[in-house]
């Protein structure tokens, strides 16, 4: 399988900050703790160990047994989750939403780049054990977010009414979705193993938690990934001390706004904005913001509101009720595991880098932060069709004016770059310019614009040209615009809009074979597969 990479700053879809991180920009150096190399895990394993009690490994290990269930386990992820209980054993952690049916490709990206970063570990510090962790969102409530997924550029949605923490949502309503998936994915054996998959995902689990769960634990059954709910009372006992900092002292709100001006006057937007408190309230149907005002805590948008003692009463009494939001989440998460290094979106690093501060002030060690893989998938097919055209994968990536701009020009069999001819001009003006200097004012600021009329004939020329050429080659434009639209829906990265199950019916297990051997986490470039 031909695989090609790019560097991220070269495509045109990642931000500057994300690209002055990978280059290891020194205005960046004082945001994260430490650059995602392999010689730089040892003394992460050092500071983590440490921090980081046999008491809190017991608990953690108990509390994710008890969270599969009767789900079937492998015998790498039994032996993963055994193996959290030892000092030596450390975590590598990706999280992500819970998705209708996986949502976006880059879902596997993510899961692959923390399977593959534990197997490298392994092999650097044969001494120690990494276990690879999805962390579950199941506490968000942005339904709308995750009830749908595309398939053959058609959404298809999960249509209800929702409220409160998505992971406790009934899969009610699915078994229509499933009957919609069996018209469109066909008859295939790859299509049954699809619709088997989701019917057993969703029909057979009561909540999308479940669901979810037994989802990824059976796409990567024999990798040894191990799967983390933190709407989990025991666990968030470990969190009560932060919490209770948190509603008292406003800590968070403090120090990350601090670290995001810092980065805003650096140029970098910011990625969350910190509120007082960054909780939510989480009941059955409810997850709403806390607010205090003038001493008195409210739940937002209800009746529900407590005094200090009384909230802090609740919180020691009911610290499930007490949710983390999008800036809070990764302290709660770093509590909790073993773990070394954080893999994620572009998006998803831009705000753990304001939270640095944040963690040094709590002293919770801050864990090396990683860009997921991204990837392109490049069917056969388009891959021919490619070739055919002469056009360099790299040049897929330009905006789709520009691309056809650049292939015009290069399959034109008339020159259409004026460039020389402006050159021309300009050295005969600049001529005439030693001899307006001899005159007056006026005649100088004559040959100025005459220069300047004829540079823009020239401009309006070159462009009428190009035009004329578009047209006279519309047809191979027409095909090279149909693969890019094929590979970059909607002028998005395909793994932001496609889902794996297109990918699934044509190549099946080979798909996720492919991934997981071509997936390098620490290769700082944008992967091209050629399927």
């Amino acid at each position: 399988m031909p695989k090609h990479s790019l560097p991220y700053s070269e495509t045109g879809y990642f931000s500057n900050l994300i690209c002055d991180y990978l280059d290891e920009n020194e205005t960046l150096k004082n945001f994260y703790h430490r650059f995602p190399k392999l010689e730089n895990f040892k003394a992460q394993m050092e500071e983590k160990q440490r921090a980081f009690s046999d008491e809190k490994r017991h608990l953690l290990a108990e509390r994710i047994l008890f969270q599969y269930g009767d789900n079937s386990i492998s015998q790498h992820t039994l032996s993963n989750i055994d193996l959290l209980r030892e000092s030596n054993t450390f975590t590598i952690t990706t999280g992500h939403q819970l998705n209708l049916f996986t949502g976006p490709l880059y879902f596997l990206y993510k899961i692959f780049s923390v399977i593959n970063l534990c197997e490298q570990l392994h092999e650097a510090y044969p001494k120690n054990h990494f276990v690879p962790i999805y962390w579950m969102a199941t506490e968000d409530h942005d339904f709308d977010e995750i009830n749908y997924f595309n398939l053959f550029g058609k959404k298809i949605s999960w249509n209800r009414n929702a409220s409160g923490a998505v992971g406790e949502l009934s899969t009610e309503g699915l078994k229509e979705l499933k009957n919609l998936l069996k018209k469109e994915f066909g008859e295939s054996e790859n299509a049954k193993k699809l619709i088997d998959c989701f019917r057993d995902a969703y029909l057979k689990h009561n909540n999308l938690a479940d669901a979810t769960r037994f989802l990824a634990n059976t796409l990567f059954y024999h990798h040894g990934l191990v799967i983390v709910d933190g709407n989990d009372k025991r666990l968030k006992e470990v969190f009560i001390p932060y919490v209770e900092k948190e509603i008292t002292e406003n800590l968070s709100y403090k120090k990350v706004t601090e670290t995001t001006e810092k980065l805003m006057d650096l140029g970098y937007a910011e990625q969350v904005h910190p509120r007082e408190i960054n909780l939510f309230y989480l009941k059955e149907n409810l997850r709403e913001r806390i607010i205090e005002k003038e001493g008195r805590f409210y739940v937002n948008e209800t009746e529900i509101s407590f005094s200090k003692e009384e909230i802090l009463k609740e919180l020691n009494e009911n610290p499930q009720r007490f949710s983390p939001n999008a800036l809070l989440r990764p302290l709660y998460q770093e509590l909790i595991l073993p773990n070394l290094c954080y893999i994620g979106g572009g998006g998803e690093l831009a705000y753990w880098f304001q939270l640095k501060d944040y963690f040094k002030t709590v002293d919770v060690p801050f864990p090396i932060l990683l860009l997921r893989n991204s990837v392109l998938l490049v069917p056969g097919t388009l891959s021919e069709k490619l070739k055919r055209l002469n056009i360099p994968l790299k040049d897929l990536f330009l905006p789709k004016h520009e691309l056809m701009t650049k292939h015009t020009k290069e399959i034109s069999k008339i020159e259409i770059d004026f460039s020389q001819q402006k050159k021309f001009l300009r050295q005969q003006f600049s001529d005439l310019y030693e001899v307006a200097k001899q005159t007056d004012a006026s005649f100088l600021g004559a040959v100025g614009a005459q220069e300047r009329k004829q540079i823009k004939g020239l401009e309006n020329l070159e462009k009428r040209l190009l035009k004329a050429q578009k047209r006279n080659l519309a047809d191979e434009l027409k095909r090279l615009q149909n693969i890019q639209d094929q590979l970059f829906p909607k002028q998005s990265l395909q793994e932001r809009q496609l889902n794996f199950s297109e990918f699934y019916l044509e190549y099946g297990e080979d798909l996720l074979d492919s991934l997981k051997e071509n997936l390098d986490p620490l290769d700082a470039t944008f992967t091209v597969l050629e399927l």
